[in-house]
């Protein structure tokens, strides 16, 4: 019997990438999980149905405040419970952070809305069924809001702002659980064509190389499993700051 057998998880983001890492990781430790995108529908109901343990899929843009109601709620109704919620789901671009008119407005609009508002529309919208089990929210943030590195300046505000959210709601959201996992450079489908970034950090890093998904979904879960944290910033970044 897995960790978290008769446990439900909301995944934001999880047909790619560090959210399907993590889907796949709850799955096999028992939890039915709600699979999320906004838009790769095939690919939501493939992956539900190769996970198993009762699964599906639930079509949502974060952005969107009534369809973050509406993925809590569909969990509630397929499930009964929420045990655990992953806001994964995130949007950015590549802007040189010196280039200031770059960075449009219509850039910084959608990066604040989905990554802030998002995270914090699906946050509320599943903390009263969060603090009835006493369950776990893991936000998935950056190093890009510890330290000015990253995809743009405004990703950086974005993430900074998540990492503020995460120790807000620890304080006053007990004994729900919420903490983050602050990646550095993750090779995924949406960074597959930044070859100098990743070769860069691979020359510096420690580790010298990018993350793979699967190795932010083994962090996801320690959070996820551990009882006693709450309000950490978990820094995965194969040592990226320790050199920048």
């Amino acid at each position: 019997m897995g960790s978290l057998e008769g446990k439900v998880a909301i995944v934001t983001g999880s047909t790619s990438g560090i959210g399907q890492a993590s889907a796949r990781a709850l799955s096999a430790e028992g939890a039915s999980v709600v699979v999320n995108s906004s838009s790769s529908v095939e690919a939501g109901e493939a992956l539900a149905a190769e996970l198993g343990n009762g699964a599906i899929y639930v079509q949502g843009d974060i952005s969107d405040e009534s369809q973050c109601k509406a993925l809590v709620a569909a969990a509630d109704e397929q499930f009964g419970r929420l045990d655990v919620l992953i806001n994964n789901a995130g949007w950015t671009t590549r802007v040189d952070h010196a280039d200031h008119e770059a960075l449009t407005n219509e850039i910084l609009f959608k990066t604040i809305e989905v990554n802030v508002y998002g995270t914090w529309w699906m946050s509320k919208a599943a903390m009263p069924a969060l603090k009835e089990t006493a369950g776990a929210i893991v936000n998935i943030t950056s190093i890009a809001g510890l330290r000015p590195v990253g995809s743009s300046l405004a990703y950086g505000m974005a993430k900074a702002a998540l990492n503020s959210l995460t120790e807000d709601l620890a304080k006053y959201c007990a004994p729900a659980r919420v903490n983050a996992v602050a990646p550095g450079l993750v090779v995924t489908p949406w960074t597959a064509d930044w070859d100098d970034m990743h070769a860069g950090l691979a020359a510096i890093a420690p580790a010298k190389r990018s993350a793979a998904p699967e190795d932010i979904a083994h962090a996801v879960m320690a959070l996820v499993t551990s009882t006693y944290i709450t309000g950490a910033i978990l820094k995965v970044d194969g040592g990226t700051l320790l050199v920048m």
